[in-house]
């Protein structure tokens, strides 16, 4: 009698948190179904894409990964593209790569297990598209994470925002949160696992709202605040139409959570942010700005930027250059922009070459360099706690991360006991745009 064969699969994820912790759950359902995680397409029965699509050339590598795999279907081979892009194109996809058996979109994770076995009976194409119908989370006890120290809990699923120019609302569906007491459960038993950093995650993880009516988004950052053992909680990413001052109030008062809030701003000019559907001005973006600058501690202030929005004239783009002036980033995170099937601002004249594109992004960043060199040079001297990720070899040289979510690498005296995800006091000596420099100055607390 004949074993059967081992159910064997490889995963490779495009795009961002959300996507990388959407397949952190996804690896621990096909686990729990009995597949075996492979480290090479070659090992796999079933290869997986977990994509994105919030910018075209993400999209464009995912369909130059199936033609370049095409050649293994041969070997009996499944491949299943799930995600941004499975939502986005649905069933366009069999058409363009016919030898893709699985197309699913995030909202439909839940599905997986009857969607494989289906694939094992050798159904020859299922889909799990359930767009903005659906109103589940998706809930998993078999996360497989990635990594032993810092770990990701989604509390909110989905955008109802509607920005001219993004995709999410279309391909991961309508928000929907889940209740608090389940975020609280998930976050001890993550404490009990050894985890001591939570990230809370969610398209707009600020405007989550518990259908259980317990808690607000800032009452549930307090709570996951207390849980025994976490050291530190993080957010991501914040929208300003959601964000209160009583935001900013937790994190000045619970230790544990961490000072920095990333707050995507797009454009500095009002004009801009109208034809981008942000629902917000410019002044009101500030005055989101103005509570965070106001508070006790030193609270690190990121973003995202978009350059080269239809429309967008010199003068608007003068006015981003001048908010970035203002608030003095710690980060920004600055693309140009791009059109994106099924949304608004498709329509619009996309009258900007990509030349000026390119000028005006390389322009904003030499700005944003510049400033970043300056505020992290605020910091030399300064004592930080440190949570160790790693090691540089080469360099001999701990790396780590600080409350502020900067990158600080620092020598130790070759007998201190460190090791990855202990925390450990620092001594800043020297600072670049993109990290801090130190020295181990006190004893390691472990994680």
């Amino acid at each position: 009698m004949s074993e059967a064969p081992q159910k064997t699969f490889y995963l490779e994820t495009f795009g961002c948190q959300m996507n990388a912790h959407d397949s952190e759950k996804v690896v621990g359902t096909l686990v729990s179904q009995g597949y075996r995680q492979v480290p090479t397409v070659e090992e796999a029965s079933l290869v997986l894409y977990n994509t994105c699509s919030i910018r075209d050339k993400a999209e464009q590598k995912v369909f130059h990964r199936l033609a370049d795999y095409k050649k293994l279907e041969a070997q009996g081979k499944k491949f299943g593209v799930l995600g941004c892009v499975a939502q986005q194109e649905g069933n366009k996809i069999f058409e363009r790569a016919p030898h893709v058996s699985l197309v699913c979109g995030s909202a439909s994770y839940r599905n997986l297990p009857q969607m494989l076995i289906q694939i094992e009976d050798g159904a020859r194409r299922v889909t799990g598209l359930d767009d903005r119908a659906t109103d589940e989370c998706f809930e998993t006890e078999f996360t497989a994470r990635t990594n032993p120290h810092r770990g990701y809990i989604t509390i909110i699923e989905g955008c109802d925002k509607f920005c001219s120019y993004c995709v999410v609302p279309f391909t991961r569906g309508k928000e929907r949160s889940r209740t608090s007491l389940s975020v609280l459960a998930e976050a001890r038993q993550m404490a009990d696992l050894g985890y001591s950093e939570i990230q809370l995650l969610g398209q707009n993880v600020n405007s989550y709202r518990d259908p259980a009516g317990r808690k607000s988004f800032a009452e549930l950052l307090l709570a996951v605040g207390e849980v025994q053992s976490i050291k530190r909680v993080r957010f991501t990413t914040s929208h300003p139409r959601d964000f209160g001052r009583d935001i900013v109030e937790a994190i000045d008062s619970s230790p544990a959570l961490c000072d920095h809030v990333h707050l995507p701003v797009q454009s500095g000019s009002t004009r801009m942010l109208l034809a981008m559907q942000r629902l917000y001005t410019r002044d009101k973006y500030q005055e989101c700005i103005s509570w965070i600058k106001s508070a006790r501690r030193d609270i690190s202030i990121t973003t995202d930027v978009i350059v080269g929005f239809p429309g967008e004239t010199e003068a608007d783009f003068e006015q981003t250059l001048s908010l970035l002036d203002e608030v003095h980033y710690d980060g920004v995170f600055a693309f140009k922009y791009s059109p994106r099937p099924n949304t608004p601002a498709i329509g619009l004249e996309d009258a900007i070459p990509d030349a000026e594109k390119s000028r005006r992004l390389n322009v904003l960043l030499e700005r944003q360099r510049s400033i970043q060199k300056s505020r992290n040079q605020k910091h030399i001297e300064e004592h930080c706690e440190v949570m160790v990720e790693g090691k540089n070899e080469v360099r001999n040289q701990w790396i780590g991360r600080t409350s502020q979510n900067k990158t600080l690498n620092f020598t130790a005296d070759s007998e201190a006991r460190i090791q990855p995800g202990s925390y450990v006091p620092v001594r800043v000596t020297a600072a670049f745009p993109n990290s801090l420099v130190g020295e181990l100055v006190g004893a390691v607390s472990a994680s």
